[in-house]
């Protein structure tokens, strides 16, 4: 049906552009809001209304009336109607609805994709210092992350996953302290835990067990690698700079088994202390003070940020001369652009909405070339998760906090998945564990992975070949549960272009659930393995179409789709 509307849109195109030169620019389709009014519509007519000084409704007159001559609306659409003021509603022949079927069996994991545009993508991600095991709010970082990421391969984008942490600041040494202690015989409670010089009230030093766990293989003077260090223990719990190696290496390996239980691995970890060892955070400061987009007042460096939208200047330098975490970042920022990414998505917790403002307006600033709104920012909320009614908070491995692999462990990775990218990012969410192991319709994956299966098991009851169904003749696909399935069918590339444009994969799990609805309902409605042989092919394209649709959008969701339950 893409080609059908394709054709519907250039006739559309062209009579606009005979009525008002330029005018074609304005050729869209809508969906009417109500089904029964049309299959497509059009505010053309309103539009031009006022600069050809015409009535609406007798422009939209006109305007009928010249497609109707056109060879396409003549094809494949069944009556233009007049609504309101001017809006015309477009009903399409069932012969123009069933040539979605035929797309999708032709494109098959295609379906719904872009030729490459040539355009580089960074997407930064998860970027979780290593101070211990991923929380759940890292893992709907990691859904979101790994379904933009999709969804913009989609769309033609050449994708660059990057994982971006910290490997030598405040909280590393806290973990090395930490796990000092431990090697040393010490534990959480211990008068002497926690042992900060600087600030004895700290609660920075790490309780969970996993910090015993590193403590012990240090001591074992094991050897742990992870996807970009390798890393062998001394043994000497003085050395407290083996043990910071150690444990950064062995909570990156505890990292990347988390990630491989999701499924999900990245093309780059980008370190922040290479910002300072290959000189990028002096460069930076030094540019920002010579185009004079700093200030010097009590005894630290500012930032004029006001003069970019700031609510206030920001400091950059402090007064003992470390620099404050948004200027690393603006440096990082400025080797993505050097580095050949115009268009970068980070995504991160809402608790850095604060650093948006300050990182944009240090990279207007530093005058190098990139644009207002560089880079682009997804920020989703915390989750909570509830077991068996209760929240539940602790996990005896991470000490403080529910792990990713906790909830995966509970549940599966596509459960997790799915229901992470079930809402929009910057909404609360709550991660129901008894739902997301119910095999009933209540459970949203479920229910979607089982409207796959269940097709399959239509399929294999056939026993057919699936690959001659793309040639079967269509025409009995003429019931209004089976054009319903049809039209939803079409609606799949462009909900895919605008969950691109919009960073919101939720949109793919909206789309997912009402195909598996409109199925069912089908299913319902219609017996599929019917004796008349014409009408069975035409019903096993139809279901075969969807079976892949289904497929292609939890693929994009980087979810299974079992072909049994």
């Amino acid at each position: 049906m893409l080609t059908v509307k394709t054709e519907l849109l250039e006739a559309l195109r062209q009579a606009l552009e005979d009525l008002l030169p330029g005018a074609g620019a304005r050729a869209a389709f809508e969906s009417p809001k109500v089904a029964a009014h049309g299959d497509l519509a059009t505010t053309a007519a309103m539009q031009l209304a006022k600069p050809l000084k015409l009535n609406p409704r007798q422009l939209a007159e006109t305007l009928c009336t010249s497609l109707r001559a056109t060879p396409p609306y003549q094809t494949w659409v069944e009556a233009l109607e007049i609504a309101g003021p001017g809006f015309i509603n477009i009903k399409l022949k069932p012969a123009a609805k069933q040539q979605v079927v035929r797309e999708v069996l032709a494109q098959t994991q295609s379906y719904g994709t872009q030729a490459a545009n040539g355009q580089r993508l960074l997407v930064e991600f998860v970027s979780a210092n290593p101070t211990g095991p991923l929380h759940v709010g890292h893992g709907r970082q990691a859904a979101l992350g790994d379904a933009i990421c999709n969804l913009f391969t989609t769309q033609g984008y050449q994708v660059h996953r990057e994982f971006y942490y910290n490997d030598a600041g405040v909280q590393i040494q806290t973990l090395a302290n930490s796990t000092q202690l431990r090697a040393k015989g010490f534990k959480p409670g211990d008068d002497c835990w926690p042992t900060d010089p600087d600030n004895p009230a700290s609660k920075a030093f790490y309780n969970g067990d996993y910090i015993q766990d590193i403590a012990n293989d240090f001591l074992a003077k094991k050897t742990v690698q992870a996807d970009d260090r390798t890393f062998t223990a001394s043994g000497d719990v003085d050395d407290l700079d083996s043990i910071r190696q150690f444990a950064v290496a062995y909570l990156r390996n505890e990292q990347d088994k988390d990630l491989q239980a999701f499924n999900l691995k990245f093309d780059e970890y980008y370190l922040e202390s290479s910002l300072y060892t290959s000189g990028r955070v002096e460069a930076t400061v030094n540019k920002l003070v010579a185009n004079g987009k700093t200030y010097e007042q009590d005894g630290a460096l500012w930032l004029k940020s006001t003069d970019y939208g700031d609510d206030k200047d920001r400091v950059m330098r402090k007064k003992d001369g470390s620099y404050t975490y948004f200027v690393p970042d603006v440096a990082y920022h400025i080797a993505k652009w050097e580095r050949g990414y115009t268009k970068v998505i980070n995504i991160q917790g809402t608790d850095h909405h604060g650093t948006i403002a300050r990182v944009r307006a240090g990279l207007q600033a530093a005058d190098v070339g990139i644009p207002k709104g560089y880079p682009d920012y997804v920020l989703h909320t915390m989750v909570r998760v509830v077991k068996g009614g209760e929240e539940v908070k602790i996990s005896k491995r991470a000490g403080s906090y529910v792990t990713l692999r906790d909830l995966i462990e509970w549940t599966s990775k596509d459960a997790v998945r799915f229901f992470l990218l079930s809402r929009k990012p910057d909404t609360e969410y709550t991660f129901d564990v008894d739902l997301a192991v119910a095999k009933n319709n209540d459970n949203p994956v479920y229910y979607v992975q089982y409207a796959h299966a269940r097709i399959c098991s239509v399929l294999a009851g056939w026993g057919g070949d699936e690959t001659t169904l793309a040639g079967v003749d269509l025409s009995p696909l003429d019931s209004p549960q089976a054009q319903a399935l049809m039209l939803l069918l079409a609606k799949y590339p462009a909900m895919l272009s605008d969950a691109a444009s919009g960073f919101a994969p939720h949109d793919v799990t909206f789309y997912l659930r009402e195909l598996a609805a409109c199925y069912h309902s089908y299913y319902d409605a219609e017996r599929i393995l019917v004796d008349d042989e014409a009408v069975k092919l035409a019903r096993l394209a139809l279901v075969a179409a969807t079976a892949q649709v289904l497929a292609n959008g939890l693929a994009v969701l980087g979810v299974a789709a079992p072909r049994k339950m």
